[in-house]
């Protein structure tokens, strides 16, 4: 579970947590990653870790983002099928056991719960979502509408997942890329615990961003045929002109170049705009930065451990 200002009501969704796994009649472990949380998370999750001796904590150094949180998680759990859930309760507790016998008797890689409505959000919100996941299914080839990252993944899920180093990284649709038999269960998003999403508008548009330019090359070859189709419009409007010039007939034409100046003027910066995106994927790649660095953390019984000097992904 990532956590971000979670304190406040992290204990009592530990605790329902914890008794649906109970239930499940599995040993289990919880590792809850702290990421960069600006109150008391930290120190609740230590107190938590102290009443129950299954709980492990990982602190990061800063806010890496929830994306590489979740790496961190991944490549700490140790448990033969790890599940991903977000910590502000609207990913259900209740829902887990039914994931673990789904995966028990299905044999699939992958339990996704798969959101049946949204939940209570803004209509903008809505909107930009579906635009999204639009645009995301069309051009990657793949289909994310509803997805999550509520999910079961086994242990070779989970070890093939890690075997993926890329540093922009967009969870659900590593997950869907990879391809492990996948079953699917359906659940209601419920209101938060407490607290608001943190979620911006910008953090949100770059979360998109990411996912388009991780996943498809389509809007440079975009590029490449918008370039084509103004190529064979400046022929034809070169032709046009150079017969009405041949025949005495040729006029002024200062809108005309004001307009084409405007159109292909504003094609240019959209084009560099989105070449612009790639490459700064490639070049965050290339860094070769971690993604994200563990400041201390609880092992099993509740003991602390400085990781000041380590780094991960």
């Amino acid at each position: 579970m990532p956590v971000f200002g979670e304190g406040v009501h992290l204990p009592a969704f530990l605790a329902a947590v914890r008794t649906s796994l109970d239930q499940c009649n599995l040993p289990y472990e919880l590792v809850l990653v702290d990421d960069g949380s600006p109150d008391d998370t930290w120190q609740t999750i230590t107190v938590e870790a102290k009443s129950c001796h299954a709980l492990r904590g990982l602190r990061l150094s800063r806010n890496f983002g929830k994306e590489s949180a979740l790496c961190a998680g991944l490549e700490h759990a140790r448990g033969d099928a790890v599940i991903v859930m977000d910590a502000d309760g609207q990913h259900p507790p209740s829902l887990i056991p039914d994931m673990v016998r789904m995966w028990q008797s299905s044999g699939a890689d992958i339990v996704e719960a798969v959101k049946r409505r949204r939940g209570r959000e803004s209509l903008s919100s809505k909107v930009g979502a579906q635009l999204f996941y639009f645009i995301l299914n069309k051009l990657s080839g793949f289909h994310f509408k509803g997805a999550s990252d509520f999910k079961l993944m086994n242990r070779k899920a989970v070890d093939a997942w890690l075997k993926m180093h890329e540093r922009n990284v967009f969870f659900r649709g590593m997950t869907v890329w990879m391809g492990f038999t996948t079953v699917q269960i359906p659940f209601e998003v419920v209101p938060r615990s407490a607290g608001r999403s943190t979620w911006s508008v910008l953090k949100r548009l770059k979360l998109a961003l990411i996912g388009i330019t991780a996943f498809s090359s389509f809007p440079l070859h975009l590029v490449t045929f918008a370039g084509v189709v103004f190529l064979g419009l400046s022929v034809l409007l070169g032709l046009e002109t150079l017969y009405l010039k041949l025949v005495g007939r040729a006029v002024s034409g200062f809108a005309t170049v004001i307009l084409l100046e405007l159109i292909i003027g504003s094609l240019l910066m959209i084009s560099l705009g989105i070449i612009g995106e790639y490459l700064a994927r490639i070049y965050e790649e290339v860094k070769g930065r971690p993604r994200y660095i563990v400041k201390e953390s609880i092992e099993v019984g509740g003991v602390n451990q400085d990781s000041r000097d380590s780094s991960d992904g």
